[in-house]
């Protein structure tokens, strides 16, 4: 509401002005934290704040820009950056105690509220007569009370601070007023040096843009050259592409040449791998014969053995009831028999043996006489032999004696025919030991079964003398040697006949341990057997550290009778020396036995443990499981398991099924293998065993024994082939399975031999087969061994392991190629051709389309496709239009097989096309001050993503985002920003390239044409900075007219296009502000001279829409009118009620309608107007509740040539549509921060009429409606542009936010005048 207006009279104002000079005193006390800061700036006060004539003395000093001007001018500028430094500090502080204040008044409301709840309660506990929480809550009162205290101490010392604070920021800002010329006159000398500045570098660009001309020039120069010799470069290019061409053609014609050789050599190597083939295969037939007939022979074979068991067992039947017809042991009649039978067969193998160890003999005796009689011829002649017998004479005289004077050629001659006739199983495969040499005892006495041979060749011979001392070494020396050596030898016997064991220390360290260490260890014999002499040296080294004895024990009690100890004590042995010990060991019974050989030394005794092991049986297999892998029904072949003896021990062994029961103590008639041969196919056979001993284990496990492969054809003939063949293939049965085992499967294992048996696969039915075997053995200390073996049959030799060949997905005209692996489980070569269906063979190939694959092998061929584009009709059932998936069936046609091998090719077929939206683009004219931006469309119609980019743009062209490159996902579709800025006047017609990763190009045309106007704005855009309601921004800007001269080489004329220039002279412009904006343009028209430029200031004031308030001020009127009507109708109810009227009459009253009709509210919006109090109360409540906003508005200035003053007022210029020049305005609003909240929001005082020399008082009420605390001035506005402020006089303290500061504002005329 207006307060009423009263006039003051000169004694009430002189009455006031104590307590204005009460004010200033407070703020220069002494005591304020200012008075240095004040006291420093003496001088410049003196400068900066003394009457008009002192400041134009001091403008004239600083014309002259004397040192101490300068340094003043410093001292200045330093002061006023510490006052606006102290300035913000200030600031700052005044807030943060501004927070605390706030922070302090609401702990002391939150105190309040707390005592008052605690004084309630103890009333309630009063009340309930409750002494004890009565007593607990005065105490929490009183302690409340006391923090309450403390609050408003600390709430007076914070409201004391602060206004101190304020105080002293008021005065800041008096001295900053102060200061305010001086700040101006800094500012002005700074515009004075930019713009200096900004002189010298256009003199700098200038003399850059003519260096860069110069270095154009020497760049057009040096093309030229560079031109010149990339002619003759080509010319000599030329002429040796030519040469080139002619030396290819001669190439060519000797190339065919070649060519047709090569073919003929092919054609020759072809047809001889044919016939080879034919007679391989020739070969296998013949193989598949002899294998059939052999069979059968050996069915015949194993008939006549069961026959033969069938008599043998029926003859065993019969004695066994002969005797007991006579009353005898049958069981014990047949146990010594088998006994007897085994003790020959073991007597005989023990002749054959030493028969095969003396005829080895013999040969090493006779090997090494040859040698002896050699190396006497190369030395001196022989002398004189002796009638005296030689140990090696002795032991020939034995053997010729033995042997009854027969060569060893018989000998060999009957061991073989008798192993001819009496072969066994494990002699095919047997290992000899030769760990030590065994003789017969009762045929070679002690000192002839020694065969040993001396070191040194020649020792033992006839001519051999022993060393004999000279004499006269032996008078070196009196007899029984030295004192000292008297001495030692008889301390050394004193100490051995006392038996007594020395401590040994040397060098202060005695010896601990073991005296002497032996070589081996252990002195094993192994595998002995009984009547047979074993000897084993061992070495015994000295360990200890200077010389030491050694003497033999002996060994245990229980070894006396079986082992000798060979011993001659060498005397001191010095440290490191050794000596030999030979033990000889005589086997009288078959047990294990151990023990120890002892011996004394001089620092204590040691033994050397002594082991005697009987031969055993150490058995083994090779592999536990026996794995065939896949193979094709009606195929067979082998793998060999080994059933390895370690052991001294042989036995007899068994292989079978696991399922079967076996007693291997029961005598089984086995039929040999040799019992069936006669002694003319001994040297045949004789063959196949060496050829069987010879081959080794392939490396997958496979046997020698499976199908022959080629390089045995090479190397056995047929005959032999399948004789090999049906020696090892198993007889088939009736209902014979699958995994079965070799025709070895039971025999004789022998000591540290091998057996190996073969394990057949002949799959029936397709697939997966395992069999389990185990190996029984005779010996019952030997356990039973288990194995099994497994396979895979399969119909089909040859396969694809990828049935289905996906190759993702792919675009027309692009090559893709991939890999397909043909495997064959077949054990022969096979030919395969590859085929294509007819439909797809322009697009699908297969290389190559005929080869052949080797046997258990891989065969990769390539298959290559590449999708034209008629792939749809071509493919037909094979492709599908909506899915655009191609499955394309392959087939793989197999020699020799009717069921083919089929795979399927899979595609997702896609294009690869982009497509630009438009085609064409026209851009119109364009200055070359703007840029004008289009979209574009880009859509990728292909299913796989491709990256793009626009290539070879020109530079005044530019594509967004990222640089016209980018990747565009499958269907996607991309509005891309082209943005044309011509750089000179003239027409333009360019392509846009958009290139894929895969090279494909798509363009896009377009044209401009490029416009130069012959005016210019200093600024094409302002973005003024934000502006409350109802504020002023204001910005300047120059028209600028640049064309001076019509001389095209000084610089670039203004024209349109290629149309010719314009002229010079004045030129006029227009600035077309847009209807209802808040923009104002000073002035908006004009004429710029040549050479000139014309001012112009852009004033930016948002206001709210028009509309927008009557809107509002309708809004308010109408909820007026309904609050009014409301409260009418109240009071009239309750009267009814009073009268107590029926309800009904109620009811049925006439109503005033609350909603206005729209002719009502077109009425208010007649009736009101902008100065109407609710048109204000409403443009004040939608100033409040505004939230901001930004516009972005583009204003064309037009250009004409011509000035305005020259044409009439009727005449309009001729302004061009293509000179044409844009200023674009951003334009942000905010909210007002301060709105005037008295008077109706009203911003205008009226104060009316006043008589001279008396006041009036307004009062004025202002909120702070923003979220932050505003300090501000109070003052009057200068009449004058830019309406400074007046004698502004700053506010004790700043609003706080949403609060309301009421102000009196007073008007004391001087002068009669209107005053506004």
């Amino acid at each position: 509401m207006e307060e009423p207006t009263t006039l003051l009279s000169d004694e009430d104002l002189v009455d006031s002005l104590p307590a204005i000079d009460d004010e200033r005193i407070q703020l220069e006390d002494p005591e304020f934290e200012m008075e240095p800061f004040l006291l420093g700036f003496e001088d410049t006060v003196r400068l900066g704040c003394c009457c008009p004539v002192k400041e134009e003395v001091t403008v004239e000093k600083t014309k002259k820009a004397t040192t101490k001007d300068r340094v003043q001018a410093f001292h200045l500028r330093k002061s006023l950056n510490f006052l606006d430094k102290l300035h913000e500090e200030k600031d700052l502080f005044i807030q943060k105690t501004r927070g605390e204040l706030r922070v302090c008044h609401q702990r002391m409301d939150l105190l309040t509220k707390q005592q008052e709840s605690l004084a309630a309660e103890i009333a309630t506990e009063r009340e309930a007569n409750n002494m004890a929480a009565m007593g607990r809550l005065q105490a929490a009162s009183r302690r409340l009370h006391t923090e309450l205290e403390n609050e408003k101490d600390l709430q007076s010392k914070i409201t004391a601070m602060l206004k101190d604070s304020e105080n002293a920021m008021w005065h800041i800002e008096i001295q900053k007023g102060l200061f305010e010329d001086v700040r101006k006159r800094n500012e002005e000398e700074a515009e004075a040096r930019q713009r200096s500045l900004e002189i010298h570098a256009a003199q700098q660009l200038q003399k850059e843009k003519e260096t860069l001309e110069k270095v154009e020039r020497n760049r057009l120069l040096r093309a030229r050259k560079s031109l010149h010799v990339q002619k003759e470069l080509g010319l000599r290019h030329q002429k040796l592409v030519e040469d080139a061409q002619r030396n290819h053609r001669v190439a060519v014609k000797f190339l065919k040449a070649s060519l047709g050789r090569v073919r003929e050599r092919e054609q020759k190597e072809e047809m001889e791998s044919r016939r080879h083939m034919k007679l391989r295969m020739d070969a296998v037939l013949a193989l598949k014969n002899n294998i059939t007939a052999s069979r059968e022979t050996l069915k015949k074979f194993q008939a006549w053995g069961q026959s033969r068991a069938e008599v043998a067992k029926q003859k065993a039947l019969t004695e066994k009831e002969a005797i007991l017809a006579q009353g005898g042991d049958a069981f014990k009649h047949l146990f010594h028999q088998r006994r007897h039978q085994e003790l020959e067969a073991q007597r005989r193998a023990f002749e054959e043996e030493q028969k095969l160890r003396k005829q080895e003999i013999v040969s090493r005796i006779l090997k090494e006489e040859a040698e002896e009689e050699h190396r006497k011829k190369r030395q001196h002649p022989p002398s004189k032999t002796t009638d005296q017998w030689t140990l090696r004479d002795k032991t020939w005289k034995y053997i010729s004696d033995f042997c009854e004077g027969k060569t060893a050629i018989a000998t060999n001659h009957l061991l073989e025919n008798e192993m001819a006739l009496h072969p066994k199983p494990s002699c095919l495969l047997k290992v000899v030991s030769s760990e030590s040499m065994q003789m017969d005892l009762g045929s070679i006495s002690t000192e002839e079964e020694i065969l040993a041979e001396p070191d040194i060749p020649g020792l033992w011979s006839k001519d051999y003398k022993s060393y004999q001392v000279s004499k006269e070494d032996m008078e070196r020396k009196p007899v029984g040697g030295t004192k000292m050596d008297k001495d030692i030898l008889a301390r050394t016997m004193e100490q051995l006949r006392s038996g007594v064991v020395h401590k040994q220390v040397v060098s202060g360290r005695e010896f601990k341990g073991r005296p002497f260490n032996s070589k081996p260890e252990v002195i094993h014999f192994k595998d002995f057997d009984i009547g047979k002499v074993y000897k084993k040296k061992i070495t015994l080294i000295n360990a200890t550290y200077t010389i030491n004895y050694c003497k033999l024990v002996g060994v245990e009690e229980s070894l006396k009778d079986f082992i000798h100890i060979d011993f001659d004590p060498p005397g001191p042995m010095s440290a490191g020396m050794s000596c030999e010990v030979l033990v000889t060991f005589k086997p009288m019974i078959n047990k294990d036995l151990e023990g120890n050989v002892s011996f004394l030394a001089q620092t204590g005794g040691f033994s050397v443990p002594l082991k005697c092991s009987t031969k055993k049986c150490s058995l083994s297999l090779d592999k536990e499981l026996i794995d065939f892998g896949s193979y094709v029904v009606g195929e067979t072949t082998s793998r060999i398991i080994t059933l390895t003896n370690v052991g001294g021990l042989g036995t007899r062994f068994k292989f079978l099924l696991d399922s079967e029961f076996f007693e291997m103590e029961e005598h089984q008639p086995v039929m040999k293998m040799s019992s069936v041969f006669t002694y003319e196919d001994k040297s045949f056979y004789e063959k196949i065993i060496n050829s069987l001993s010879e081959h080794q284990l392939d490396g997958d496990g496979s046997s020698p024994l499976d199908i022959p492969s080629r390089k045995e054809s090479e190397k056995l003939d047929e005959a032999e082939a399948s004789a090999v063949a049906s020696a090892m293939t198993m007889v088939p049965s009736e209902e014979q399975a699958e995994i079965t085992l070799g025709e070895v499967t039971e025999g004789e294992i022998g000591p540290f031999s091998s057996i190996k048996v073969p394990i057949i696969f002949n799959p029936v039915i397709p697939g997966e087969v395992q069999t389990k075997f185990k190996v029984m053995f005779k010996n019952s200390q030997c356990p039973t061994l288990y194995f099994r073996a497994t396979g895979i049959a399969v119909d089909v030799p040859v396969w694809v392991p990828r049935a289905t060949v996906d190759l993702k997905i792919c675009m027309y005209d692009r090559l893709y190629q991939d890999s397909i692996t043909v495997h064959t489980r077949s054990k022969a070569a096979l030919r395969l051709k590859f085929e294509v269906c007819k439909e797809l063979r322009g697009h699908i190939e297969l290389l190559p389309e005929t080869g052949y694959i080797q046997a258990q092998s891989s065969y990769s061929v390539q298959l290559k496709f590449l999708p034209r584009h008629s792939l749809p009709e071509d493919a037909g059932k094979y492709f599908d239009q909506d899915s655009r998936v191609l499955e394309a069936p392959m087939t793989i046609w197999v020699a020799d097989q009717i069921k083919p091998v089929g795979f399927t090719v899979q595609a997702i077929v896609t294009t690869s096309d982009l497509e630009i939206s438009p085609l064409e683009i026209n851009f119109g004219y364009c200055t070359i001050y703007e840029a004008i931006r289009t979209e574009i469309s880009l859509s990728n119609l292909s299913l796989l993503p491709q990256e793009f980019g626009f290539v070879g743009l020109p530079k005044y062209v530019d594509i967004q985002p990222n640089d016209g490159f980018g990747t565009i996902l499958p269907l996607e579709t991309l509005q891309l920003d082209v943005i044309f800025q011509p750089i000179k006047a003239k027409e333009y017609r360019f392509e846009l390239v958009c290139k894929s990763e895969i090279n494909r190009c798509f363009k896009v045309s377009c044209q401009a044409v490029g416009v130069h106007p012959p005016l210019e704005l200093s600024h094409y855009q302002i973005k003024f900075s934000a502006t409350a309601l109802y504020g002023t921004t204001v910005s300047t800007l120059y028209v600028i007219n640049s064309h001076l001269s019509m001389n095209k080489l000084i610089h670039s004329l203004p024209r349109i296009g290629s149309e010719e220039a314009t002229p010079v002279g004045p030129t006029s412009f227009e600035f077309l502000v847009p209807p209802n904006s808040p923009i104002t343009i000073s002035p908006s028209v004009g004429t710029v001279l040549p050479g000139k430029r014309c001012l112009v200031q852009v004033a930016f004031q948002p206001v709210l829409p028009h509309e927008t308030i009557l809107e509002e001020a309708i809004h308010i009127l109408n909820k007026e009118t309904e609050t009014k009507l409301f409260r009418k109708e109240t009071t009239q109810r309750k009267e009814q009620w009073k009268q107590s009227l029926p309800v009904v009459r109620v009811h049925n009253r006439d109503r005033p309608t609350r909603a206005s009709t729209p002719h009502t509210q077109e009425l208010q919006r007649q009736g009101l107007s902008a100065s109407s109090n609710e048109y204000q109360a409403a443009q004040a409540t939608l100033a409040r509740t505004f939230q901001g906003k930004f516009d972005r508005f583009v204003v064309p200035c037009v250009i004409a040539s011509g000035d305005i003053k020259d044409r009439k007022a009727s005449e309009p210029l001729s302004f061009s549509p293509y000179n044409t020049l844009y200023l674009e305005l951003w334009c942000p609003v905010v909210a007002p921060s301060i709105v005037v909240i008295s008077n109706e929001g009203k911003t205008v005082v009226n104060f009316g009429d006043i008589a001279v020399g008396h006041r009036g008082i307004k009062k004025i009420t202002l909120q702070n409606i923003s979220p932050e605390d505003l300090p501000f001035l109070v003052g009057v506005l200068s009449a004058e542009p830019p309406w400074p402020l007046r004698s502004a006089k700053p506010l004790q303290k700043a609003m706080f936010w949403r609060d309301t500061d009421p102000g009196a504002v007073l008007l004391t005329p001087r002068e009669h005048t209107a005053t506004e």
